[in-house]
């Protein structure tokens, strides 16, 4: 029994508020922007393109259902935030209703989810910034432009810029969260108004006729272009692992939850339908940047420029917030015992655990640059539809061994919200490949490997 241990909550709000803890600077505005910033990037940015060759114009409809997966889950998350105000998200939430070991396998999990998604994003991140940068007449040598294997009959030794921007990112992080959430509302200004730009030129160029047939591959194209889009989604999680930063987190952190994931939401959609009403979906094969395309097939090329450097900032603050999650993740396990204590040291200069930042930021950093990250999409996913089903288990647990637990928001439609959240991301995962399902097993045993082996004797809940 001692595998299924947990955390008392009094216990973690108590740790949350001890004397030289993380710095209490966040707002409400910083934590919608924080949301955004974490979802849109690469999801409205690339994955459109690909999302529309599944599904067609109904890619629209792909979004929604990805969305009201994505939604359920976040009333469940708004309840755990509300009511337990601690770093760590649902690794947090985890140990204190199902069990430690849970706790340790959805810990591991978000720690691959959040860092091979700044990898993936980083690598991203390049391929638009060199484009803009070869508009300036400037390009790179080409074995510094990708990593090595990534282009057939290219020789390439590294993916230098998609290095450079995560050691950048993460000197940020280092350097304390007020700075990074300044930098990260600036970025988010500037991409939300391409995103509408986008929206209002884009708008005139509509041709109806483009959205017929309207699902071209049936009920299957949308269904397997939802599992694939829902890593657009990703990163509204990342706003709970601020929770100990946070002036008034009992109000502030569910309003940064739903409130990025309905603006967000609402962008895809109009996105997805302006954007495949202007090209037909079949010219999208083999296109990195369709937003890009669809304002240069609609002879706006003028505006494709401004959507390049959108998209740019927009993965930026992508892996900025992705990247700040990770630690925060990283920081709650070591402080239960579960990883070496050096990674929850916080600097009394910046007020951040910077030993646990630059730990992963390196190695992930180096992902980035040294390998070609073809299937990360779907790997983010499937940790991240388990993590989601997790929280929605969690909340049902809760309800019933800590019916008394101030909660300022309350999760509507209590069993039925979270068990269709449990459904729907059950049944995207169904939707994903083979080759995902295996190499998630193989990560989950390594975790389970670490854990019997390091962590379970390391706990603060082992007896001594």
């Amino acid at each position: 029994m001692s595998l299924f241990r947990t955390k008392s909550v009094d216990a973690l709000l108590d740790a949350s508020r001890a004397p030289g803890g993380l710095r209490k600077v966040l707002g409400p505005v910083d934590l919608v922007l924080m949301g955004i910033g974490a979802i849109i990037g690469t999801g409205i940015f690339v994955l459109t393109g690909t999302g529309a060759l599944t599904a067609g114009p109904a890619l629209t409809v792909s979004f929604l259902i990805a969305a009201l997966a994505c939604g359920l889950a976040a009333l469940c998350y708004a309840e755990f935030a509300s009511a337990i105000p601690v770093s760590g998200s649902i690794y947090t939430y985890s140990y204190a209703t199902l069990g430690e070991l849970v706790a340790w396998i959805i810990g591991w999990d978000l720690l691959l989810e959040y860092g091979l998604a700044t990898s993936a994003v980083s690598v991203g991140w390049s391929g638009y910034f060199q484009s803009l940068m070869q508009g300036f007449g400037l390009t790179l040598p080409t074995a510094l432009t990708a990593a090595p294997g990534s282009v057939p009959g290219v020789q390439t030794w590294i993916n230098l810029p998609a290095l450079l921007i995560m050691l950048i990112l993460t000197s940020m992080l280092s350097l304390g969260v007020r700075e990074s959430a300044r930098a990260n509302n600036l970025m988010v200004a500037v991409k939300i108004a391409v995103v509408l730009l986008f929206i209002l030129v884009g708008a005139r160029h509509v041709e109806p006729a483009n959205w017929q047939p309207f699902m071209p591959f049936g009920s299957q194209g949308v269904f397997s272009a939802a599992a694939l889009v829902f890593f657009a989604f990703i990163g509204f999680d990342a706003v709970t692992s601020a929770a100990e930063e946070v002036r008034r987190p009992e109000r502030d952190l569910p309003i940064g939850i739903v409130g990025s994931l309905a603006v967000c939401a609402l962008l895809y959609v109009l996105v997805s339908a302006i954007m495949t009403g202007i090209v037909p979906f079949q010219k999208f094969a083999g296109v990195d940047h369709p937003v890009s395309l669809a304002l240069q097939y609609a002879g706006e090329s003028w505006v494709a420029g401004f959507v390049d450097l959108g998209a740019i900032l927009g993965m930026t603050t992508v892996i900025l917030v992705m990247a700040y999650g990770q630690t925060r993740v990283l920081f709650a396990m070591s402080r239960d015992g579960l990883l070496p204590t050096r990674l929850s040291r916080i600097s009394p200069r910046t007020g951040t655990p910077v030993f646990a930042t630059w730990s992963v930021g390196l190695v992930f950093a180096l992902i980035a640059a040294f390998v070609p990250l073809n299937v990360l999409a779907e790997l983010i996913n499937i940790g991240t539809l388990a993590a989601f089903s997790l929280i929605s288990v969690a909340v049902l647990v809760l309800r019933r061994t800590r019916p008394d637990l101030p909660r300022a928001f309350r999760c509507p439609g209590v069993p039925v919200v979270p068990v269709l959240a449990v459904a729907f991301c059950v049944f995207l995962m169904a939707h994903l490949k083979a080759s995902t399902w295996i190499a998630f097993g193989a990560w989950l045993v390594l975790g389970l490997a670490v854990y019997f082996g390091y962590a379970r004797r390391r706990s603060l809940l082992h007896p001594r």
